[in-house]
């Protein structure tokens, strides 16, 4: 457990993991987690255990999709778009924030203001253990994909 309090972001996401059941610790780290990157050099990992979270506006419902992928891929948009059934977007920041509660480069994968659609990048399976962002861009926490699986109740699929 962290000596410091949580800032109040990273501070939901440790009670969601607690509401969930998950014995995770988020940590707040000196060096920032702003960019998959950025987290893998802060935290000593690989980009590809990155889980990064990224939010996509979904056209016709106005809705919400969250993409959990690996730190180095890129999500493939339109199959993404054929997956749900209609096209998708990039959000913009204050779509991102209202939507989750969370900034763009903090958004960890628990601990929304609503329930939004998940799909998990197939590719984070290979790994022990992958580190998500926890409500700051400095905040994150380690899980195993499984944990994520079971916290997100998201849908696993090739991403890229």
């Amino acid at each position: 457990m962290p000596l410091t309090p949580l800032s109040a972001s990273a501070q939901r996401v440790q009670d969601a993991l607690t509401e969930i059941g998950l014995n995770l610790h988020v940590v707040e780290l000196p060096g920032s987690t702003r960019t998959a990157a950025d987290a893998a050099s802060s935290i000593g990992c690989t980009v590809a255990q990155i889980a990064k979270s990224l939010i996509f506006r979904l056209k016709a419902s106005d809705k919400a999709l969250l993409v959990i992928a690996s730190g180095v891929n890129r999500v493939d948009e339109k199959l993404l778009a054929s997956r749900v059934g209609e096209k998708i977007g990039k959000a913009d920041a204050a779509f991102v924030r209202a939507q989750t509660g969370f900034v763009i480069g903090g958004v960890p994968p628990v601990g929304h203001q609503a329930k939004i659609r998940t799909f998990i990048d197939e590719d984070l399976f290979q790994f022990e253990e992958i580190w998500a962002a926890a409500g700051t861009p400095n905040a994150v926490f380690r899980l195993t994909p499984d944990d994520l699986l079971r916290a997100t109740q998201g849908q696993v699929l090739a991403v890229k």
